[in-house]
């Protein structure tokens, strides 16, 4: 009967049947195995990133740091600076948008001349509620 070998556990199976495969693959230190070595390979992956921006800064293809903006009042000639909202498009409601954007409403306002019916508050129908450590009066008198 053919084995199974397992790469994130490094060990054999037993049989090389599905419901074998599928009771190790639910296991327990099965999936922390997955895990660790999925978690291992990111932080290499980060690691090489970091090693690779360090060697090209050092080798002077970066020369400063790209995410860093202008310093406060260092206003460079003949660049705006974008607005608050960073280049994205206005939302509705804003200042500034543009006319084919309808304003947001609320879906319980009515259009002007109609009031809208009340909203019924169920417990508000009830009454107060009777004073703590009283009985409702159902239960006093017994079920019926």
């Amino acid at each position: 009967m053919p084995k199974y070998y397992c790469d994130y556990c490094d060990t054999y199976l037993t049989h090389d049947s599905p419901s074998v495969r599928k009771t190790h693959c639910t296991g327990r230190k099965h999936r922390d195995n997955v895990k660790f070595y999925y978690q291992k390979w990111m932080e290499e992956q980060a690691q090489h990133l970091i090693d690779a921006t360090t060697a090209a800064f050092k080798a002077g293809k970066i020369t400063n740091n790209p995410f860093a903006g202008p310093a406060p009042g260092n206003k460079p000639a003949g660049v705006s600076i974008p607005p608050p909202n960073m280049g994205a498009p206005p939302r509705p409601g804003m200042p500034n948008m543009p006319p084919y954007m309808p304003p947001m409403m609320n879906p319980l306002m009515a259009p002007t001349g109609i009031r809208p019916p009340p909203i019924l508050n169920p417990m508000a129908m009830m009454g107060p509620p009777p004073p703590l450590g009283t009985l409702p009066p159902q239960m006093i008198n017994g079920p019926k």
